[in-house]
């Protein structure tokens, strides 16, 4: 008895160590993008509105500012899994994605494949086709090109009723379904962008029901609510971590308890006030806390737990409530309860945020600089009149010209991106609050 007891506790005791280590491990999986990754994103009109893709650039700027990973978006309104007006599918792939040399495509297609009607058997065995087809290509064009299949976004049949029984969105779920299928089949990635955005459409509506609608306006395409929403989707199924840091300090021993994603230095106290330098290893999420539909989709959601968490965590204070500034700019009056719990700056309006928004700005900046040539010449390239053809020809050393000198702007505007993505040492004091 007193063996077979020893071997069960040694048995109970290895699980455990197991259990550990491959939590861990799961929690200590690396993020898939790598310096000098090269990232298109494909689509149709809702990755056009270049929101989330934008977004995702953003947050992987500021999360990882060290990392050099260049993003192309090329979503066209009213494409399909055989292209569109901007070109059918092999012209498409050939210049919008195949000429960036990308180390990992992102596909999302399908709100146009079903026709906004009830299921129709055509048109769903059409999308198989298509499917297979495009990640053929992409597979014969470069084998090792890493492939994200995002299962379609929702037509919003939550906040408006259904045009038919059972929906469109339905639809759409069914042909995720088997997009999701056949990225197991393939051992490629899949991402659910419908699922959580129609859950986040249901606890919105219970919230603020008139405000719910204009999360999907026009019941197709997002709102920057429903766009944040879709990149969280994307980011964590990319393991985006969900701190930027987590610092703890004993107030009253004088010491730093805990410095995850930062380095503390200068901690020292003056009376009950406590000041200190923290050099953070990354930013904030870039996110408009001002932006109506963005507020509810926080509200309706896990997003600000799942990515953005920028902890301070401070014990051992004698006053009941203090004020924070970083940088002289007062941030915000917490208790003394507030500050030993822990307070999550990423929510507020910090000196950090504020460098993350500057990031952003440029990001924009970047995006628009690249999207007006290439939204004017996508048009133009299929254009069958016989005179725009003559016009391209006879334009194709200015046009080279233009496109040389754009891409020598982009890559200055990328410089700058980076550069303002680097974090830099903030000086922090707590004082009594009067």
């Amino acid at each position: 008895m007193h063996s077979g007891r020893m071997t069960f506790t040694r048995l109970l005791i290895f699980a455990v160590v197991t259990l550990g280590l491959t939590v861990a491990s799961a929690a200590a999986d690396p993020f898939a993008l790598h310096d000098g990754d090269r990232v298109v994103v494909y689509g149709d009109s809702i990755t056009a509105q270049n929101r989330y893709s934008m977004m995702a650039e953003m947050f992987t700027l500021t999360r990882f500012p060290k990392l050099a990973v260049d993003w192309w978006n090329a979503g066209i309104p009213s494409d399909t899994v055989t292209g569109g007006w901007a070109g059918a599918i092999d012209l498409r792939l050939n210049r919008d994605v195949f000429a960036y040399k990308p180390t990992r495509v992102t596909i999302m297609l399908g709100m146009n494949d079903g026709g906004v009607q009830p299921f129709n058997a055509a048109s769903f065995d059409a999308f198989q086709k298509g499917y297979t087809h495009i990640l053929d290509a992409i597979k014969s064009a470069d084998p090792a090109t890493k492939v994200t299949i995002i299962q379609p976004s929702p037509y919003d049949d939550v906040t408006h009723p259904p045009k038919f029984e059972g929906g469109y969105n339905a639809v759409l779920v069914k042909f995720g379904e088997y997009l999701k299928g056949l990225a197991q089949s393939r051992g490629l990635e899949t991402v659910d962008f419908n699922t959580p955005v129609v859950a986040m459409l249901h606890k919105a509506g219970s919230i603020d029901p008139e405000l719910a609608k204009t999360l999907m306006p026009d019941r197709v395409h997002p709102s920057p609510g429903g766009h944040l929403i879709m990149t969280e989707a994307l980011l964590r199924s990319w393991n985006f971590p969900r701190v930027i840091s987590a610092i703890s300090i004993d107030a009253g021993a004088g010491k730093v308890v805990q410095a995850d994603g930062a380095v503390v230095t200068n901690l020292g106290a003056t009376g009950p006030t406590i000041k200190w330098e923290s050099l953070e290893s990354a930013l904030p999420l870039p996110i408009d806390f001002s932006d109506p539909t963005i507020a509810l989709a926080i509200k309706s959601s896990d997003v600000i737990d799942a990515i953005d968490q920028e902890t301070l965590k401070i014990t051992g204070l004698s006053a009941p409530k203090y004020e924070l500034r970083i940088d002289y700019s007062l941030v915000g009056a917490f208790t003394n309860d507030q500050l030993a719990a822990g307070v999550n700056l990423a929510t507020l309006r910090t000196p950090m945020l504020g460098q993350a928004l500057g990031v952003a700005a440029i990001v924009n900046w970047h995006l628009a600089v690249g999207g007006r040539y290439r939204t004017m010449m996508a048009p133009l390239q299929t254009d069958p009149d016989p005179g725009v053809k003559q016009a391209l020809a006879a334009m194709a050393g200015q046009l080279s010209a233009l496109d040389a000198a754009l891409a020598a702007e982009e890559h200055g505007i990328v410089m700058k991106q980076r550069a303002a993505a680097q974090p830099i040492t903030r000086h922090f004091v707590l004082t009594p609050a009067p």
